[in-house]
């Protein structure tokens, strides 16, 4: 049941962008041992069943859930997210949390900027400037022209890019169909894709790394569990801005656990970004 509790809403943010922030520190433990596609492949078995289990308790069960009157688009969502799962899992492997969030955090300015092509929304003037600002935050983190640029920073890039228009899929395929349909149809196109392609990279992991797995598959049914009752608690607008915390908590694991360290011009640039992102944010909720 959907109701109006912004302060609720928020606290619910927060816990949903610290527990995939956990998620993301035990991702990059598990890529970095194991081939990314085998791990994102039990990652998605657990959040398949998952998905299941909660379209068979909603009305009309599993047949209400997976009808759609565009299935196209809906598994085409499906794997576009698993696939920049990957991506940024294998970014975490290259370049760290603290790095690939950094840059990741740009993808609500890609959502505004796509939202006309995609949408047909209307960007005025001053949401461009936002963007614009806010990309001069990502080239002061990739930093090209200084040094030897590395294309590796391009890989988080990608997966922003992959998000913004799957969030943007999202918000088209939600014009006919329900939340609890493509909620459905994410989860099992992608557990099929990468079963397809995770089974030949499969190899033996240790006890301790199923306990890892273990964790990882909870915190990812956690952290969607979480997220769906923070939009039922309150307006998306409202908690959006919160999300920026999953590059707090990301980071602080990245320097804590795993030793990173934050370069001057990644928290320059981040902080633009995200003032950039605010903004596109704000004026969203003000034109609506």
């Amino acid at each position: 049941m959907t109701r109006n509790d912004t302060t609720l809403g928020i606290w619910y943010m927060v816990a949903t962008t610290l527990v995939f922030a956990v998620q993301d520190g035990i991702s990059q433990h598990l890529a970095t041992e194991y081939n990314v596609i085998m791990v994102v492949m039990i990652r998605y078995w657990f959040f398949a069943a998952f998905v299941i289990t909660i379209a068979g308790r909603q009305a009309g069960g599993l047949r209400a859930a997976a009808a759609t009157s565009q299935p196209l688009v809906q598994g085409f969502r499906g794997l576009l997210l698993a696939a920049e799962i990957c991506v940024m899992v294998a970014a975490f492997t290259y370049l760290g949390l603290v790095e690939s969030h950094a840059v990741f955090a740009c993808y609500p300015l890609l959502v505004a900027a796509l939202s006309g092509p995609v949408l047909g929304e209307s960007v005025g003037w001053r949401r461009w400037t936002a963007i614009g600002i806010g990309f001069v935050g990502v080239l002061i983190i990739l930093e090209p022209g200084f040094g030897v640029f590395s294309p590796l920073a391009l890989i988080p890039l990608a997966s922003a890019t992959m998000f913004a228009l799957y969030g943007l899929l999202t918000r088209y395929v939600a014009r006919a169909d329900t939340a609890a349909t493509s909620f459905f149809w994410t989860g099992m196109m992608g557990a099929i894709a990468m079963t397809a392609a995770g089974l030949w990279f499969w190899e033996p992991m240790t006890a301790t790394d199923w306990v890892w797995m273990g964790a990882l598959c909870l915190t990812g049914a956690g952290g969607h569990w979480l997220l769906i009752k923070t939009y039922e608690s309150a307006e998306a607008s409202a908690v959006q801005p919160f999300a920026y915390l999953q590059l707090v908590f990301a980071s602080a694991i990245g320097l804590v656990v795993f030793n990173e360290t934050i370069r001057p011009n990644v928290a320059i640039g981040t902080a633009i970004i995200v003032a950039a992102g605010l903004f596109t944010l704000w004026r969203a909720r003000q034109k609506s």
